[in-house]
């Protein structure tokens, strides 16, 4: 605002002039200039010019969950490019991988859990939380229907709607029971801190439960016996804790009827902990060999009762009957049902989760991004787009290609088709020429060009290196932190990509790299302070120091300094007290 001296005549002329074309408000100025009254006038042009970037409305962003994907997307979020809001049914983050060791007590519900205000409290003008379930997605009005979990739905007043630019889903996933009859039912799961309470409650339950003077041997027998459905690393883990718990603890409580406690791992597969390294499965199913832990490879549970777990061999068909006092469901994840119906909305029906592009983008969603357990990202073939390929790189159009004119679009083939380098690294190979040689015919030998046929065929086989990303939280994490860099550059890339060539779909470059796990290994505590570590580099470590290396990653990964603490007390009570066995 620019404050003029005007005498009333000449604020008149100056007010004339505004409506005169052809005169300019410098020569309207300096007519006025002579005058003593006081006339506010400001510069529209020069102010409107500078306005909408500042008050330009920010594009929406509405994230779904609060899990691994949600949070590592939110935290590297530059939340003051957009108006962020937070859906998710619970208020804070849990640290899963820890969730075995809640079970028996090792470490205490409140270590592993942050408040997500808490997480964001610096972020606070910035990100809008609500405690709601998202029951509905609305593709086509870019809209989400929320119920609120605090209680205030009975009446329909805790439904609310809300709309979005950009919709993040991170809703993971639930547990898989692959329809079997009475899973739901009698069986505990490990997907949440509340089913780590639940199972921690009725293991002293059952300890309880056995010590009164009323109950046979026979049934004694039944309540000690735990049972583990599934033998992946979730499943394994639990049960490694309960044997701790049980040998280290209870028996010490309960000498009378420690002769009673077994532990079987129920699993399909013919080796437990299939996904890891076979050396790493071998010496973990002769730890728990040792251990006393049953370890029953080749059946498939077909139905659960109260007091029986009915399971079938895969290899004779027999079908066996084994009681138990409580188990475990740790056989799989399933879709949600909320992902279900919005996949049924935009035809990906039949699928285990939403199939996102490499971008991480819900195909056939224009702004709808997907990441975590609910998603999974289809890797476009290489086959599909060869001709396209092909042509691209033959910028003389003389049907061939050389050497260097692979090797010019060499980086934008990988970025695009990443099967290629991990095909070309299992065949260990170090050069495209390597496998570029394989295909070419008599005629081309000596000057080594190939045409569209030896093209076809020296990449034929690439594509049997597709691969999905594990559920995993590790992959959660990485596809957040992922997404929230697209996010922050994202003007900046729509001026200046960075992405590899499109080789469908139009000219020019993508506007981001596409995204890439990259996989920094793996852990499997196996109990009496022993671990196994899968890490990058083939590398494979088992026994007591590797333990010692997963405490140390474990309290590194944790998201703040009070977690951080918290678990590493809870992990010195117990080595200097031992485990809580109160029912709480």
């Amino acid at each position: 605002m620019r404050f003029f001296f005007f005498t009333s005549r000449a604020a008149s002329r100056f007010l004339d002039g505004i409506e005169r074309p052809g005169v300019s408000t410098a020569a309207l100025l300096l007519t006025a200039a002579s005058g003593g009254g006081l006339v506010a006038y400001a510069d529209s042009a020069a102010e409107s010019a500078s306005e909408p970037s500042q008050n330009a409305p920010k594009k929406k962003v509405l994230v779904l969950g609060t899990g691994w994907a949600g949070t590592s997307f939110l935290k590297n979020l530059d939340c003051s490019q957009y108006e962020v809001k937070v859906i998710s049914p619970r208020n804070y983050f849990a640290f899963t991988p820890l969730l075995p060791s809640v079970t028996c007590g090792t470490v205490e519900p409140r270590s592993i859990i942050e408040p997500i205000r808490r997480m964001f409290e610096k972020k606070s003008k910035d990100v809008t939380f609500y405690e709601a379930e998202c029951f509905k997605i609305d593709a086509s009005k870019k809209t989400v229907h929320c119920r609120s979990a605090v209680g205030t739905n009975l009446d329909g007043n805790g439904d609310f709607m809300l709309d979005y630019d950009y919709l993040v889903v991170a809703l993971g996933a639930t547990v898989n029971t692959f329809n079997t009859p009475g899973v739901l039912e009698h069986c505990h799961f490990l997907k949440e801190v509340e089913d780590a309470q639940k199972i921690r409650r009725s293991v002293i339950d059952c300890f309880e439960k056995a010590s009164l003077p009323n109950i046979s041997e026979e049934e004694k027998r039944k309540t000690l016996h735990f049972v583990v459905i599934g033998g992946g690393p979730t499943g394994v883990e639990f049960a490694a804790e309960l044997h701790d718990f049980l040998v280290e603890d209870l028996v010490k409580l309960y000498p009378a009827i420690q002769e009673f406690v077994k532990i079987t791992i129920i699993q399909s597969g013919e080796h437990i902990l299939n996904m890891f390294d076979e050396r790493i499965a071998a010496f973990a199913e002769e730890k728990f060999q040792r251990d006393g832990i049953e370890v029953a490879t080749g059946f498939r549970v077909v139905r659960v009762s109260d007091d029986l777990i009915t399971m079938k061999s895969k290899s004779v068909g027999e079908e066996v009957s084994v009681p138990y006092g409580m188990a475990v469901w740790s056989a799989g994840i399933g879709t949600r049902p909320v992902i279900m119906d919005f996949m049924q909305q935009i035809g990906q029906t039949n699928r285990r989760a939403l199939a996102t592009n490499e971008w991480l983008r819900v195909r056939e969603c224009e702004g709808v991004y997907a990441i975590g357990d609910c998603a999974t990202v289809s890797q476009r073939k290489i086959m599909d787009d060869i001709s396209m390929v092909f042509k691209m790189a033959d910028k003389d159009n003389s049907g061939t290609l050389t050497l260097k004119e692979i090797y010019d679009v060499l980086e934008d083939i990988c970025l695009r088709y990443p099967q290629v380098e991990l095909y070309m690294k299992s065949m260990h190979m170090l050069d495209i020429a390597d496998l570029i040689k394989g295909a070419i015919g008599d005629a081309h030998k000596e000057s080594m060009v190939v045409d569209i046929e030896e093209f076809k065929k020296a990449l034929s086989h690439v594509d049997s290196q597709v691969k999905s990303a594990p559920a995993t939280a590790q992959v959660a994490s990485q596809q957040g932190n992922y997404l929230a860099e697209c996010f922050n550059k994202m003007d900046k890339c729509k001026e200046q990509p960075e992405g590899p060539l499109r080789m469908t779909g139009g000219s020019g470059r993508h506007f981001f790299r596409p995204f890439r796990y990259k996989h920094l290994g793996q852990f499997a505590p196996l109990g009496g302070e022993q671990a196994a570590a899968e890490l990058p580099g083939d590398w494979v470590s088992m026994g007591h120091s590797t333990q010692w290396l997963w405490y140390s990653v474990y309290a590194s990964k944790q998201v703040s300094w009070r977690t951080r603490v918290l678990v590493v007390s809870d992990w010195t009570r117990r080595f200097v007290f031992g485990r809580d066995s109160s029912r709480i």
